[in-house]
């Protein structure tokens, strides 16, 4: 197949080719500007008063290392399942549920305490 550019001559076909590779590089620039600015990343989210304090007592209780972030809401289904909404704080109990599944943990909540899927959360 003949290329639309192919009559041209070469230095005319690279400056055309730079110029629409600078103009998507630009268009896709905007675009993640534009996202970043519409969906706050989760790390960056500042916690309310009460959640700091809950954040404090689970340190205290559980200790740094086990302090995991929720990346996305969890709407539990099952029973012992909690809800939790992107962005809560929890302390993991145990990374299996008691049939040993270990995509499903054990985590406390600051005050309740069930299951969440071990995918939908991040260390803190």
């Amino acid at each position: 197949p003949q290329l639309p550019h192919g009559h041209m001559p070469l230095p005319s076909f690279w400056k055309e080719v730079e110029d629409a590779l600078q103009q998507s590089g630009a268009q896709l620039r905007a675009f993640c500007q534009a996202f970043e600015t519409v969906t706050p990343s989760p790390g960056t989210q500042p916690l309310t008063p009460a959640e700091e304090r809950k954040v404090l007592s689970l340190v205290s209780k559980h200790g740094p290392d086990k302090l995991y972030q929720v990346t996305s809401n969890i709407s539990g289904s099952r029973d012992l399942d909690l809800t939790l909404l992107r962005g809560q704080i929890v302390a993991l109990l145990q990374s299996s549920d008691t049939k040993g599944n270990t995509s499903r943990w054990l985590v406390d909540a600051g005050g309740p305490r069930g299951f969440v899927p071990a995918a939908k959360l991040r260390p803190y």
